[in-house]
């Protein structure tokens, strides 16, 4: 997984004014635990929200005051009007322990059905895993060459080396669905097909009359 680094300050005070305070400055109270000792400490607010805003997960290499520390964004508090970040939590990754992440998914592949007229569906575009801090991957890869209109692919379906998925196994991840033109298309098929056949029967009762 990749890294991107963040610098930070700790905190003296560590109450709800001088929380305010900070965040009147642009910085965020943070907090690093996982390891020997819980750090309290500030992140600039504008550095921040661009490793929040990413769609990617990365791993957080922090310097507070010198103090080297690679970690996780455990969990972010956001204000309920202005969205604006509150408060972060950061897990310690320590190599050798396992962690758990929210890993997005990538897709490749051309999928038959799509081929055929279907439309891919995203169910979960992010998915629970545990693994060593080491091993995680960027991204969880999700092939959906051989699916056909109808067909998906579960976190049952998936694999990858020295993870655990946590969402349930049978949640879809993906799907191919019918799409109103290949359904309207379907449609025209079959009232083509009856009638025809409808004609037909027509044909064979005439003659059957006139014989």
């Amino acid at each position: 997984m990749k890294s991107v680094a963040l610098k930070g300050n700790k905190r003296a005070d560590r109450g709800s004014s001088d929380a305010k305070s900070l965040r009147k400055e642009e910085k965020i109270p943070a907090v690093l635990y996982g390891g020997k000792d819980n750090v309290h400490f500030t992140v600039n607010q504008i550095q921040f929200e661009k490793i929040i805003n990413s769609p990617n997960v990365y791993f957080v290499d922090l310097d507070i005051e010198g103090s080297k520390h690679r970690a996780i964004v455990k969990d972010v508090q956001f204000h309920p009007v202005t969205d604006k970040v509150l408060h972060i939590d950061f897990l310690e990754a320590i190599e050798g322990q396992a962690i758990t992440v929210s890993l997005p998914i990538k897709i490749t592949g051309t999928s038959k059905g799509v081929l055929a007229g279907g439309k891919l569906r995203t169910v979960t575009r992010r998915l629970k895993v545990r693994g060593l801090a080491e091993a995680l991957p960027d991204f969880i890869t999700v092939d959906i060459t051989p699916l056909k209109i109808g067909q998906s692919i579960k976190v049952a379906d998936l694999a990858s080396d020295g993870l655990t998925f946590l969402d349930a196994a049978n949640a879809v991840v993906v799907a191919i669905k019918m799409s109103r033109a290949a359904m309207s298309a379907s449609s025209g098929d079959e009232d083509e097909e009856e009638g025809e056949a409808t004609e037909a029967a027509a044909e064979e009762t005439a003659e059957a009359s006139a014989e």
